[in-house]
């Protein structure tokens, strides 16, 4: 399980988080939802040791991760598929997925088969460059790097950005596998409502950097977080 607990943090003088306390459990898919520069973005940074925050806390399962730098959260468990991709368009596919073996042991260092059963396009295209490829295959290498780790926490921001529909129903159906493997919690940041609405137990909607609802799937109607997340 993911805490935050009191989580600011700041760009120069400006706050951009406000105490953000977050859930996010094993075996759940969490969706941080809201309208665009309300934070989702910076607290995923935070999280993932991308941005150092001001005050506050992250711990998983219990254990206090302190102020994390990248490697640091990445050996901690916690793998982040970033927004916009970040591949490395000049090296091939295969060598961008070895590029999660950064915050592994040596016995570790292997391409999982799963993630070529998950995405067979990136088993067909491993000798391509990742400039090559579409940008829903970007996506799709993105996802496959950060699986690489062997996360515990996997943080995806706007995974359907730019996406041909397609590729966001196949990767709706990746993200759903992982749930049920049952051994990693979800984030999901997503502007696309009706993807999130789908796949998430559970919501947070953010409001200028702050936690303004929250609720699981099950006691909240479509309708009702729909306008929450629209104001």
């Amino acid at each position: 399980m993911l805490k935050t607990q009191g989580l600011t943090l700041k760009y120069g003088q400006s706050q951009i988080l406000n105490g953000i306390d977050l859930v996010a459990a094993t075996g759940r898919i969490t969706a941080v939802m809201g309208t665009n520069g309300v934070g989702k973005t910076s607290l995923m940074r935070a999280i993932a040791g991308r941005h150092p925050f001001a005050e506050g806390r992250i711990s998983l399962d219990g254990r206090d991760l302190g102020h994390p730098s990248a490697f640091a959260a990445a050996r901690a468990g916690i793998a982040y598929v970033p927004q916009g991709r970040e591949i490395f368009p000049m090296l091939t596919v295969m060598e961008n997925l070895e590029t999660g073996f950064a915050c592994l042991d040596g016995d570790r260092r292997t391409v999982p088969d799963e993630i070529f059963g998950l995405f067979p396009v990136l088993a067909e295209m491993r000798h391509r460059r990742g400039g090559d490829l579409s940008g829903g295959q970007q996506q799709q290498l993105a996802i496959g790097r950060a699986l690489v780790t062997g996360p515990r926490v996997l943080l995806l921001d706007e995974p359907t950005e730019g996406i041909q529909p397609n590729v966001i129903q196949q990767i709706g159906r990746v993200i759903a596998r992982l749930r049920e493997r049952g051994d990693m919690a979800i984030v999901l940041v997503e502007q696309y409502f009706d993807f999130a609405y789908d796949l998430a137990d559970h919501f947070y909607v953010l409001n200028r950097g702050a936690v303004a609802f929250t609720q699981g799937k099950e006691s909240v109607a479509k309708a009702d977080l729909l306008s929450r997340v629209s104001v």
